[in-house]
């Protein structure tokens, strides 16, 4: 070590104990509402009316939850949920920032040093503990501020109404998952692009390239609320391959056409859109979780949690070219469930 690091090292350590003090607490600076009764009147007043402003909030939302109802269209949806959402906000912001004002502004501001100490205090400490606590609660006068402790109260009160309301609402809704065995697809049924249900031809899919795919349906349809689920259960990927590099069974040759296959594109672990198409290795990633699916060996599963492959949509091609399906999925389409039967 050369003399001047030497040095360098020793006036470190022969400073060390003056160098770095404690700085001790900074003297504390009172609030307006510290020196003003008036001031700190107002700053309860405006504390509970942020309180009752999630009271109204909060009524408000579970008024809109039973007065706007869909009307089984996709704008009335979107109406409803922006209508309740909006109440929900201003009963949580009303909560959220009441309670910060009264902290900032009349909850005691006053720093203290808490030593450490063994976990189990002893009865000393938690008499000090106490003592503390109650000088606080005088300290900020909760007592005295009947109005501010209400509101509060009244608004912690009332919001869990908005989850409860719809919650013990929708006890009676239908939960028959055996609708998951079928979808809109049936013999005959166009496939078309989407979202804008064009009809695909056999003879516009060229080798390597993926289509999403919808059944045919109306505009009307289309624009209704019923068609959002439906369209979610019918979702299929077109991919079309080389057909020699397809491995197909005896019972699946006659599902696909000239190297095109269709699968459902709900993954089988827990649902996700599976929609990552690798062309060389003709694999299907869900990017939830990474499960991997061989388009070219009826979708079964090479990698990740899923357990089940992609359902098959068989389709075929009509008098004027357009691709079909010739029925519904093999299978029930998306997660397994106890009703599954494989």
């Amino acid at each position: 070590m050369s003399e001047l690091n030497k040095n360098a090292s020793n006036d470190i350590v022969a400073s060390h104990g003056d160098k770095f003090t404690d700085p001790g607490i900074p003297a504390h600076k009172e609030r307006m509402s510290d020196k003003d009764p008036a001031a700190a009147k107002r700053a309860e007043h405006q504390s509970a009316f942020l309180f009752t402003l999630s009271i109204i909030g909060t009524i408000t939302a579970v008024v809109v939850y039973f007065a706007i109802r869909p009307e089984g269209t996709v704008t009335s949806v979107r109406n409803a949920n922006l209508a309740l959402g909006i109440a929900i906000a201003f009963a949580l912001l009303g909560i959220g920032l009441g309670a910060i004002h009264w902290a900032k502004a009349l909850m005691s501001d006053h720093e203290v040093i808490d030593e450490r100490h063994p976990i189990v205090s002893s009865d000393e400490d938690r008499a000090g503990a106490i003592e503390a606590l109650e000088a606080g609660v005088k300290d900020a006068n909760i007592g005295r501020r009947t109005v501010l402790k209400g509101s509060a109260v009244t608004a912690l009160g009332l919001f869990p109404l908005t989850i409860a309301v719809p919650l013990v609402s929708s006890v009676g809704n239908d939960w028959d998952v055996s609708k998951f065995r079928h979808t809109l697809w049936e013999k005959g049924k166009r496939l078309t692009t989407d979202p804008a249900g064009r009809p695909v031809k056999a003879s516009e899919i060229t080798v390597g390239s993926v289509v999403h795919i919808i059944p045919e349906v109306s505009e009307e349809e289309r624009a209704s609320h019923a068609w959002i689920s439906e369209k979610a259960k019918a979702v299929v990927l077109l991919v079309r391959l080389d057909p020699k590099d397809l491995k197909e069974t005896e019972e699946r040759k006659s599902w696909s056409y000239d190297g095109i296959v269709a699968y459902s594109k709900i993954c089988t672990h827990v649902g996700c859109p599976v929609a990552l198409y690798e062309q060389q290795t003709h694999h299907l990633l869900c990017p939830c979780h990474q499960s991997t699916f061989d388009v070219a060996d009826g979708a079964k599963v090479v990698f990740g949690p899923a357990k089940r492959a992609l359902p098959q949509l068989p389709i075929a091609v009509d008098d004027e070219g357009y691709l079909i399906a010739q029925d519904d999925f093999n299978e029930p389409i998306g997660p397994s469930y106890w009703e599954r039967l494989k």
